[in-house]
């Protein structure tokens, strides 16, 4: 009886290991805590951006994120450049990268059309602050009414949260224009960071080459 109870713990103990092997969360702090999973690797435009940043001191020892638009990632850095963590996001239902005049000024926001519904890309400066229900969110594009926030409660909030679940990008346009975030990655490492200090929000663009919005030779004007 003995030997079969042991059997039994084996196989229960072995059936869990191989699930936690197969859950892989996309959500990752390198730090710890209860999204720790090995952090993924940065996409190629976004370690460009990072390094530029860094090295010609534009962060001005600000933490601050990346956002990749093609990949639907957003990386959030401290101030030195180290990774506090990574996640897939929601961006706007629009392709482009320009904000379009006035979109923040109209009231009915159902009747922003869809085309106009865009996360411009550009170097912004972030600060945090409060929307006007009075949720803790972190503004990127003020005068566009534009921030980092989580995914909130609401009708849409299982279809949002499913999307952020998968792992490509063309189901990621979901918002009027935000960068939108798990509420548990906006709790343990947008808030710490960009939640509690001026930083930078680098969003890279999807319809030109990086180069033209960051670096030495950059030709388009972009950000706050």
């Amino acid at each position: 009886m003995q030997v079969i109870q042991q059997f039994i713990a084996l196989a229960v103990s072995a059936l869990v290991s191989v699930a936690a092997q197969a859950v892989t969360p996309d959500t990752a702090t390198p730090s710890g805590g209860p999204l720790a999973v090995d952090a993924p690797a940065l996409t190629a435009d976004a370690r460009l951006v990072r390094d530029w940043a860094l090295d010609s001191g534009d962060t001005q020892r600000q933490p601050f994120a990346v956002v990749d638009k093609k990949a639907a990632r957003l990386y959030a850095f401290d101030a030195d450049g180290r990774l506090l963590g990574a996640t897939r996001v929601l961006l706007g239902q629009g392709l482009g990268d320009h904000s379009v005049p006035g979109v923040a000024d109209i009231d009915d926001l159902n009747r922003i059309p869809l085309a106009d519904r865009t996360t411009p890309a550009g170097r912004f400066a972030s600060q945090p602050g409060r929307n006007l229900s009075g949720e803790a969110i972190v503004w990127f594009d003020y005068q566009a009414a534009l921030a980092i926030h989580r995914v909130r409660p609401g009708a849409s909030q299982a279809q949002r949260m499913a999307r952020l679940g998968t792992p490509g990008a063309d189901d990621k346009r979901a918002s009027l224009g935000c960068v939108v975030v798990p509420p548990a990655f906006y709790d343990t490492v947008i808030a710490p960071s960009l939640g509690r200090q001026r930083g930078v929000v680098y969003v890279l663009p999807e319809r030109q080459p990086v180069q033209a919005f960051f670096g030495p030779g950059a030709t388009v004007a972009g950000g706050r």
